[in-house]
């Protein structure tokens, strides 16, 4: 056992081990993130729009407002890693680089939280962040109280610079912290993607005790190789960490690309409706005030934000595999009302024409009524009635999905038969 991890065993005794009680994330948090688009560039001079400082953040807040974000449901603006000076004041605390973060940081979420939003922050478990940057070891009270001074309203702790053995005394030892300062602030953590690098397999019971959202592999990248790479993770590992998604804490396939430069239209409806049969947050990192309107529309549509939004919380499972690589997948996911379902069919291959699909509902184990009717997400397009013997068919573009509602057939009623969207 290292030193580090003997203290904060000993932090974790005194504090008692109650599981994380702080009323957050009972629906998986949506936001947007400085990472994936904006890095960690620095330079104000020869780049003031695109760098890490407070007009950026102010610049995206206000976006996030005037395009509509907020109004569907995103809250959270985030600063990832890059924020901070390069040494701690002459009090131990953390402090912001001064010339691009010249009003501070209490300031800066002020400043959000007056267009309505909540303001997150980043910090690190290491020595050091992963930009090199002043990291939370042996200062992780300090700082926890430093960010409630802050008004910070969500933590995204990292793991670089750090001993893997630590993790499991460190995280849970930041997230007392946290509570004890009587802010709500949501944690973040990135514990089991470091122990996926690590090659250390995750306790997911002392995770979900410990974060409101977790990642659980590695960092995406703004391709469709990346993308696909995280859904095949989830096709290989859902077992292990499907069970502990659930009002309060929700498992994180990390950030939506939406938006930014290396899908297709296609593919960005894969992700869209993945993330939402994932249940996971959604979390944007794109230039929110220069979007393109079919991204644009596609983040702000209320009927896939109603199914990642589904208060039971349920995350969505592999149901059918077709073809040899994978490349054909039917997930399917149980929403409320009791006995509705959301369903997503993926075609991942990249070449060729749209791929015909057939199934059944008794293929997919939808059996909590006799008949279904059937909604096509993303337009709210009524489709039809249907048995559960009776065959569906679609077809689904490369590297597409065709995402539908499946709701239990009660009434003549067209009205009655469309998914009704849960709003916040």
């Amino acid at each position: 056992m290292t030193v580090l991890s003997s203290i904060l065993l000993l932090v974790l005794s005194s504090y008692g081990s109650e599981a994380l009680d702080n009323g957050l994330a009972l629906t998986p948090p949506m936001g947007w993130l400085t990472w994936q688009r904006f890095r960690c560039n620095t330079d104000c001079k020869k780049d003031p729009d695109n760098c890490i400082s407070e007009n950026l953040i102010k610049r995206q807040a206000d976006c996030m407002v005037s395009e509509g974000y907020l109004g569907v449901g995103y809250e959270y603006i985030t600063i990832d890693d890059c924020w901070l000076a390069k040494e701690r004041d002459n009090n131990s605390r953390l402090q912001p680089d001064p010339d691009r973060f010249p009003s501070g940081i209490k300031h800066l979420a002020q400043y959000v939280h007056s267009k309505g939003l909540k303001f997150g922050i980043y910090e690190d478990f290491g020595s050091k962040t992963c930009a090199g940057f002043p990291g939370s070891e042996y200062y992780m009270q300090t700082d926890a109280q430093t960010f409630a001074d802050w008004e910070i309203d969500l933590l995204k702790f990292d793991g670089c610079n750090s001993d893997i053995k630590d993790a499991k005394y460190g995280y849970p030892a930041m997230a007392k912290y946290l509570n004890k300062t009587g802010r709500d602030i949501l944690y973040s953590c990135e514990w089991p993607f470091y122990n996926w690098r690590d090659n250390v397999k995750s306790n997911f019971t002392e995770v979900r005790s410990t974060c409101n959202m977790w990642r659980v592999f590695s960092d995406i990248q703004d391709s469709w190789t990346s993308l696909t790479s995280v859904i095949e993770y989830f096709v290989k590992n859902n077992h292990q960490f499907q069970p502990f998604s659930g009002p309060g804490g929700w498992n994180d396939p990390d950030m939506l690309l939406l938006g930014n430069f290396g899908l297709s239209y296609d593919q960005e409806r894969v992700q869209m409706a993945m993330w939402s049969m994932f249940a996971s947050p959604l979390i944007m990192s794109v230039d929110l005030c220069n979007m393109r309107q079919l991204s644009k529309a596609l983040l702000q549509n209320k009927y896939l934000i109603a199914i990642n939004q589904d208060k039971a919380g349920v995350q969505g499972k592999l149901k059918v595999v077709k073809g040899t690589v994978y490349d054909i997948q039917i997930w399917t996911r149980p929403i409320l009302p009791q006995g509705c379902y959301a369903v997503a069919i993926l075609n991942l291959k990249s070449g060729g024409g749209p791929k015909m699909v057939e199934t059944t509902f008794k293929e997919l184990d939808m059996n909590y009524t006799t008949k279904y009717n059937i909604t096509e997400t993303f337009d709210n397009e009524y489709i039809g009635t249907f048995g559960l013997d009776e065959k569906l068919i679609f077809w689904v573009n490369p590297s597409g999905v065709y995402m539908f509602t499946a709701i239990p057939a009660t009434s003549d009623d067209d009205d009655s038969l469309k998914f009704k969207p849960w709003r916040k």
